[in-house]
């Protein structure tokens, strides 16, 4: 039985430092590759070591099914002190989809209310806590799903895919016709953070992305990206936050070969599961000392909401 971890509140900023939330996305492994839980089952916790030895307190965003089929890990996960989060009914696209995968479809508008409030509800059954902070598989978010988050009371969303949109990047609250630029809706979007600084050679901009590339190269690689980042925002007079999106999954080894479901095989492509399990586990403990050496300041998403003024862009 884990010990319940009781972790005092982040001081206010004093400094230029940057902020930091590791977000973690609690779904079925290789993300809808397969309808396995193994990651969640034995990925979380060496996550749950690793964020104790550091005194980190991260936020988890669990799918309703994921919550549902694994709820020793969902209380395991809250009695150390993270907070819990939504990701979804399953891992599906509930917003709007930035480049095809095939296959994949959105679900349909009519559905998304219905599928989040389950979602919820799922969790906060599971968990015994009320999740007020969600993050869209994939980071597919949309208009819709903020406005619907904020009809059901969440206060944070780590949706955004600042590698595809480019701003705006810091926290801000949406605008109730446009997710994507600042307004007044009483929901904060938290920006998941990229390079900046570097010019993109992919269509959709995904190498300016922080995934995976601290197990795909190296913690010293992916700091290279934070550190791009964290000038660019310092150099137009904001306070730099860092916003992660990791995997259980990517914590404990994965099939490399194709994936046999009887009408079809599926097989990733390698980097989506290079490196996963102890490589990945001793990289990211090596992220933590780095961003600790810059004087990072580590939140939940439900913090970064609280300290998110209206009209901060």
């Amino acid at each position: 039985m884990r010990r319940t971890q009781v972790r005092a509140k982040p001081s206010a900023a004093t400094s230029d430092a940057p902020d930091v939330v590791f977000g973690f996305d609690m779904e079925t492994d290789i993300g809808s590759f397969t309808p396995f839980y193994e990651g969640v089952r034995h990925g979380t916790p060496h996550l749950l070591d690793l964020l104790d030895r550091h005194g980190i307190r991260a936020t988890f965003f669990w799918t309703g099914h994921a919550a549902e089929n694994n709820p020793d890990m969902v209380r395991q996960v809250r009695d150390a002190g993270h907070e819990i989060g939504c990701h979804s009914l399953y891992h599906e696209t509930v917003g709007d989809p930035l480049f095809p995968l095939p296959n994949n479809w959105p679900i349909l508008p009519s559905e998304v209310e219905g599928r989040l409030r389950v979602a919820t509800q799922l969790v906060k059954k599971t968990s015994g806590v009320r999740p007020v902070s969600f993050r869209c598989p994939r980071l597919w978010g949309s208009t819709q799903v903020v406005r619907v988050l904020e009809k059901l009371g969440y206060v944070a969303d780590a949706s955004f895919p600042l590698y595809y949109f480019r701003k705006p990047f810091v926290p801000y609250h949406p605008a109730a016709k446009d997710w994507t630029k600042p307004g007044r809706m009483r929901i904060v979007e938290i920006p998941n953070f990229c390079d900046l600084s570097m010019e993109s050679r992919d269509p959709y901009q995904r190498d300016r992305d922080q995934w995976p590339v601290y197990r795909t190269h190296s913690a010293e690689f992916l700091m290279e990206k934070a550190d791009g980042f964290i000038s660019y925002v310092r150099a137009r007079g904001q306070r730099p936050l860092l916003c992660f999106y990791l995997h259980p999954w990517e914590f404990h080894p994965m099939p490399r070969g194709a994936l046999d479901f009887g009408e079809s095989s599926v097989k990733p492509l390698p980097f989506i599961v290079k490196n996963c399990g102890p490589k990945a586990v001793q990289q990211l403990d090596r992220v933590c000392s780095l961003l600790k050496a810059r004087g990072a300041r580590f939140l939940t998403a439900q913090e970064v909401a609280a300290e998110t003024p209206r009209g901060k862009a």
